[in-house]
């Protein structure tokens, strides 16, 4: 299965795994899987650790080169990401969250969230 991590995932992938449920962290640790995230949650994590909030404590750089050195693939945003994002029905309204959506759909991946309200999207999203 070819998997698209959301940022929260991520995060706690590398600073709390802990917090990812028993589900998850099956899917992710199956080499049998792809593991892929979005440049898009780069970035959103890059802003988050801008604004220096002491309850946010990552570190955008090192998260990105963990992530490529443990064989996650990164995908780019592109223009046919964004335009797709425009298509989708308006049950999110964060637009990180909504890349995402569109991204697993444009690159026919499986997108893994704890993030309930992403399911009401159609294509493939699981939550764990």
């Amino acid at each position: 299965m070819r998997l698209l991590l959301d940022t929260h995932l991520l995060i706690w992938g590398g600073y709390q795994p802990s917090r990812i449920s028993t589900a998850g962290a099956r899917l992710i640790d199956d080499r049998s899987n792809e593991v892929f995230f979005s440049a898009a949650s780069i970035w959103e994590i890059a802003i988050k650790a801008g604004l220096v909030r002491a309850d946010f404590a990552v570190d955008p750089p090192a998260l990105r080169a963990g992530l490529l050195a443990q064989d996650y693939q990164e995908v780019p945003v592109t223009g046919d990401h964004a335009l797709a994002v425009a298509a989708l029905p308006l049950h999110h309204r964060d637009p990180f969250d909504r890349i995402l959506v569109a991204q697993a759909a444009c690159e026919g991946l499986c997108l893994l969230t704890m993030d309930a309200q992403l399911t009401c999207y159609p294509g493939h999203i699981r939550l764990v």
